[in-house]
């Protein structure tokens, strides 16, 4: 009897253990990811301006939606201007944004991008400290 319960007490924890590590993982079709290239600093204050080049890496290879139908979303942050997207290479895409901070609600500026399509699309987050 107490070999059975052993056996099975293994069996139970063997597939939880695989269950967990083979669980499906939620993957974007986009990668988006963001670099200050220009004024780049710990913490930034009102007036502040810094070009960011955001880059839209496309993982499932082929994207029915255009580069033009990413959004960008922004807390403590106003455009100056843009760049058009370039592409770097097949599945690569940048553009870059002249940005000034304007005073955001907290104490963090944020910059968002959004991409959606029927393959998941994409999400991109960029955090800065506000003195």
């Amino acid at each position: 009897m107490k070999t059975l319960f052993s056996s099975n007490l293994f069996l139970i924890l063997g597939i939880g253990i695989f269950y967990f590590v083979f669980q499906p993982q939620a993957a974007s079709a986009c990668e988006i990811e963001f670099e200050i290239v220009e004024n780049k600093k710990e913490a930034y204050s009102s007036g502040d301006v810094m070009v960011i080049k955001v880059t839209v890496s496309l993982t499932h290879k082929s994207c029915p939606v255009a580069m033009e139908k990413t959004k960008f979303t922004m807390k403590g942050l106003k455009i100056l201007g843009t760049t058009e997207w370039k592409q770097e290479s097949s599945f690569v895409w940048t553009r870059k944004l002249k940005v000034q901070v304007v005073k955001p609600d907290g104490k963090n500026i944020v910059l968002q991008a959004n991409r959606v399509c029927d393959k998941d699309g994409g999400f991109g987050s960029l955090v800065l400290k506000y003195l």
